[in-house]
């Protein structure tokens, strides 16, 4: 009975003045929508922006180095005339060039003369860093004065050399005469057209290995030399024992270097020859592969064979490069 008047009395009880949880104002949308979209921004930024920085030289590759590559290929399976139109011929111009003895023949001077032109080119340079790596009076001259003549314009080295080699009236005929030497006919002759652009190769070229060398020299610890000194090694043994064995990684970058500008070569002969340079001489004496690619491709018109010879030094930079990995590799499991 005391319950029920209690309830009676107190009655019902007033309503929640909060409203229930369904019914709350919601946030507003624009700033969190906005802070999304910028966290958003800002990762895209963070990928993205260091492609945006390399792609440029991706741009200028594909355009001026990975079109003209593919191109060429495609040409080298097509019979294409300057002016006329593309045919299929598949194989045929490769086929064309194993047949072909003007091919041989600019392949093995190109062999030839990058034997002749790389082999005492690099000796020198070892000898020429070996003597600017001890204190000399007037180093810094000397260093400055062996990398002369790479500055130097190949047409303008090529010119002064071909005055020097002239067979009628040249320098060294001139000497070799008083020392009671006929003259050597350096024009005409196979053997002596390409020692006289070996040498032309050999005076632009050594300086700058040499200061390769040089480079990788000064980086060989002190320490190493002055124990091989107290243990009474000579100069010579240190050279031997000590400097060769520690810059051998670059002694085989700067042959891999020479190797492929000696299969690439073309100013030299080209302007040595004169009128008759584009076909290496008379009798194609001194023709190198990049030569007869110029010859058939812009002389006789043919294209599609230059640009088969084209893909062929390819391949050959490419074994040059592979033989170049298994000598590194063996080196590095030899030491």
């Amino acid at each position: 009975m005391a319950t029920s008047v209690r309830a009676a009395t107190d009655g019902p009880s007033p309503p929640d003045p909060s409203p229930p949880p369904s019914a709350s104002p919601a946030p507003p949308a624009g700033p969190a929508a906005r802070g999304a979209w910028r966290s958003r921004l800002y990762r895209w930024d963070l990928k993205a922006t260091p492609y945006a920085f390399v792609s440029p030289f991706f741009l200028c590759f594909a355009a001026f180095g990975l079109f003209p590559l593919i191109h060429t290929g495609w040409l080298s399976l097509h019979r294409v005339e300057l002016g006329g139109e593309a045919e299929w011929r598949g194989l045929d111009n490769y086929t064309g060039l194993w047949d072909s003895e003007f091919f041989w023949r600019a392949l093995a001077n190109t062999f030839t003369i990058g034997v002749i032109s790389t082999v005492p080119q690099l000796l020198m340079a070892l000898g020429l860093a070996h003597l600017l790596n001890y204190k000399l009076r007037g180093r810094g001259f000397f260093r400055v004065a062996v990398l002369a003549p790479y500055a130097t314009s190949i047409a303008a080295a090529t010119l002064v050399f071909a005055q020097l080699f002239n067979s009628d009236y040249g320098l060294i005929n001139t000497v070799l005469g008083w020392a009671g030497f006929d003259p050597v006919d350096w024009e005409s002759s196979q053997w002596p057209a390409q020692i006289a652009i070996s040498v032309i190769v050999i005076w632009r070229w050594t300086g700058y290995n040499a200061l390769i060398y040089l480079a990788a020299m000064q980086a060989v610890p002190q320490a190493l030399y002055e124990a091989a000194a107290i243990d009474g090694a000579s100069r010579w043994r240190q050279f031997v024992s000590v400097t060769i064995p520690s810059i051998r990684p670059t002694i085989l970058f700067t042959i891999v270097v020479s190797t492929i500008g000696a299969t690439q070569l073309f100013g030299e002969p080209m302007l040595f020859g004169g009128s008759l340079g584009v076909s290496g001489g008379s009798g194609g004496q001194f023709q190198t592969l990049s030569l007869l690619m110029y010859e058939k491709g812009w002389v006789t018109g043919a294209l599609g064979q230059a640009s088969a010879i084209a893909w062929v030094m390819l391949l050959l930079l490419l074994l040059i490069g592979a033989v170049r990995l298994l000598v590194a590799r063996w080196n590095r499991e030899a030491s």
